[in-house]
């Protein structure tokens, strides 16, 4: 009786066994986050993804830059490391284990450096096993960081750049110049910045009535330009420009002298330059200079129509009166200026001008022939 009863209960007891559900089987991971300043990351969020079936985790690392997470299900999962939302790192193909935790160390400051290697297109020995050194990490940084820089650097200039030629359209040129002055000190090797200063500065002079400040801002003009002309001595419109301004302060022989520069590196806008200069001659009273520039004007650029009627009206400014006939007398080649705009221009702007202007020339000429021819006759 004692045996039987013994067997029934061993028979409940391997029933009862039988009878419990299985246990969960659960994984471990931890890791070490080293952040790209090569310290502990701390307070990091790290994101834990399962790569076979749905399954989402996190956890942020400790203040020493470590992470630990329990009761993950075994299988593989995707290690993220998150900064306000945007990812930094990531590595797949984790697998979680029964026994120890996984460990999944995360070095950011390696992984920058081996992405700007890569970018760079240096290799990595395979004697190395895919890591860099600590020497090869340094160099990496040192050049990102001064790619970083230069970036930063060229966005601020850029950004003052664009500033001061909003002002240059509003004729702010006050605004102009000091945010022209500003991106020079950002970077001051570049000429078009001082080109542009010297531009600011021409226009600042125009805007003054008062003698003194205006010779003081084309004196800045010319400094910004001859800086320009310094960084870039082959650019014509530089040496154009400056030349326009030198002629504004009377120095017209100094200004000649750029135009001629101007006009060799640039041959083919050589009429234009010549012309600008005689337009400007004109203005400050240089009427002999202005007939030159606009002759060689017409010389560099046959087909200048422009170029020929203000050579023929420049040239009628400078005609003389004949004492014994009171006829004008009109220095040679001014008909020749004026009929060969009406050849490349008949219908052009100052057609009816060049006509009318010839006109009287005609009339001058046969008055003096007519007086000339009569003389005899009152002997």
């Amino acid at each position: 009786m004692v045996k039987k009863m013994w067997t029934i209960s061993l028979f409940c007891m391997l029933l009862a066994l039988g009878a419990r559900p299985a246990a969960a089987q659960f994984g471990q991971m931890t890791g070490n986050v080293i952040g790209e300043d090569g310290q502990p990351a701390a307070n990091m969020a790290i994101s834990i993804d399962r790569d076979d079936i749905k399954g989402h985790y996190e956890v942020k690392t400790d203040k020493n830059g470590k992470f630990f997470h329990a009761g993950l299900p075994l299988g593989k999962f995707t290690v993220s490391v998150m900064k306000d939302g945007k990812k930094l790192f990531s590595q797949g193909n984790v697998q979680t284990r029964l026994s120890a935790p996984v460990d999944v160390p995360i070095n950011l400051r390696e992984e920058r450096a081996r992405t700007e290697a890569q970018a760079a297109g240096l290799q990595i020995p395979k004697e190395q096993g895919g890591k860099l050194t600590e020497e090869q990490m340094k160099a990496i940084e040192a050049a990102s960081k001064e790619r970083d820089e230069a970036i930063k650097k060229r966005q601020e200039l850029m950004s003052k750049f664009g500033a001061a030629m909003e002002a240059m359209k509003t004729k702010d040129f006050d605004t102009a110049i000091a945010t022209f002055q500003a991106a020079s000190e950002v970077d001051p090797t570049q000429h078009v910045i001082f080109a542009q200063l010297g531009e600011a500065y021409s226009g600042k002079a125009g805007q003054s009535r008062d003698s003194a400040q205006k010779k003081e801002f084309l004196t800045k003009s010319t400094d910004a330009y001859k800086k320009a002309i310094e960084l870039k001595a082959d650019d014509a419109s530089y040496h154009n420009n400056y030349a326009l301004a030198l002629v504004n302060l009377g120095q017209v022989q100094e200004a000649q002298g750029e135009l001629m520069k101007a006009a060799e590196l640039d041959a083919v806008n050589a009429g234009q330059y010549y012309f600008n200069l005689g337009a400007v001659l004109v203005n400050t009273g240089h009427m002999q200079e202005a007939a030159d520039a606009f002759k060689k004007a017409t010389d560099a650029k046959p087909d200048f129509a422009d170029g020929f009627y203000q050579l023929g009206v420049t040239l009628i400014g400078m005609a003389t009166v004949d004492p014994k006939t009171g006829a004008m007398v009109p220095p040679p080649g001014t008909k020749e200026a004026l009929g060969k705009y009406l050849e490349l221009a008949p219908t052009g702007p100052n057609a009816e001008a060049a006509k009318s202007l010839l006109e009287t020339l005609n009339t001058a000429v046969t008055t003096t022939v007519g007086t000339k021819a009569a003389a005899p006759a009152k002997k």
